[in-house]
């Protein structure tokens, strides 16, 4: 595609859904709490223009623990406000600073933060559902799962999972050991009991808030095993629960989110209704 042609989609595409919603951004969600020391992360807003008691989705960037930007998300919080969606898009303390548990600490606290504030925004605080896509979409079925994250669980309505990283790590650490490379050692230390704990597979039971699952068949290989084997684990508690297979790598399995015309919103509204 010609330069120019480029320029004319991405402005086509900001155009369509640049005044879907309202933006309210740099939010402190931790209020007197502190985590991570000296890490103040922060959350965005969309909200449709009008109107109120809308479902609400909370988005966790990916970017291997250690990487992402709430920022670049700013489509996606767009076309949902399209669709008469709030979405809520926190940043969370990347690896080394933070490790695995201090962010899905932080990300629970985004989702307290949320069930407390989010009717100001127009939205439900009884319909918050929970997306992410690669490290996100750990930490948000990490959250679902551990019973360690949220007091009460049943804040979460239902969680999307897009290309999700992470699912079984106690697996994937016992055959590659973490080191310093990716900052994985800070990310994951190096007790297999913490690699447990950061495994969402193993925490799965009846009182799991309902998945849909998104999985490129271009993705990484790691992703694809971790993805099978918890899906298998996950039809015990849930046989109806539906994944989406489609022919993408994994970066573009989350920017289809940036263009507004995407079916994959449609789907996400459709499990809404049924969750």
């Amino acid at each position: 595609m010609k330069l120019g042609a480029i320029f004319s989609f991405l402005i086509g595409v900001f155009l369509f859904s640049g005044c879907a919603s309202t933006k309210t951004k740099d939010i402190s969600y931790l209020g007197s709490k502190q985590i991570v020391k000296g890490a103040t992360p922060r959350l965005n807003v969309f909200s449709p223009k009008k109107g109120e008691g809308f479902p609400v989705v909370i988005f966790v960037h990916g970017g291997n623990w250690n990487a992402g930007n709430k920022n670049i998300y700013h489509l996606m919080g767009r076309n949902f406000g399209r669709k008469d969606v709030v979405t809520v898009i926190p940043s969370y303390t990347l690896s080394p600073k933070g490790n695995f548990d201090t962010m899905a600490q932080e990300i629970a606290e985004a989702v307290n933060w949320t069930k407390n504030n989010i009717k100001e925004f127009g939205g439900d605080p009884d319909r918050i559902y929970l997306m992410g896509h690669s490290a996100g979409g750990h930490l948000v079925a990490l959250i679902t799962t551990n019973p360690k994250y949220l007091e009460d669980l049943s804040v979460i309505k239902g969680t999307i999972l897009n290309d999700a990283a992470g699912l079984d790590m106690i697996t994937y650490l016992q055959d590659y050991p973490p080191t310093s490379e990716d900052n994985y050692d800070k990310t994951w230390t190096k007790d297999p009991g913490q690699w447990l704990e950061a495994s969402p597979m193993y925490f799965l039971d009846k009182n799991t808030p309902p998945f849909l699952a998104y999985l490129g068949t271009k993705t990484y290989p790691s992703i694809e095993k971790q993805n099978i084997v918890f899906m298998k684990e996950l039809r015990k508690f849930q046989p109806e629960v539906k994944q989406i297979i489609l022919k993408k790598t994994h970066v573009p399995m989350v920017t289809q989110f940036f263009k507004p015309w995407s079916n994959r919103y449609d789907e996400i509204l459709e499990f809404m209704g049924k969750s």
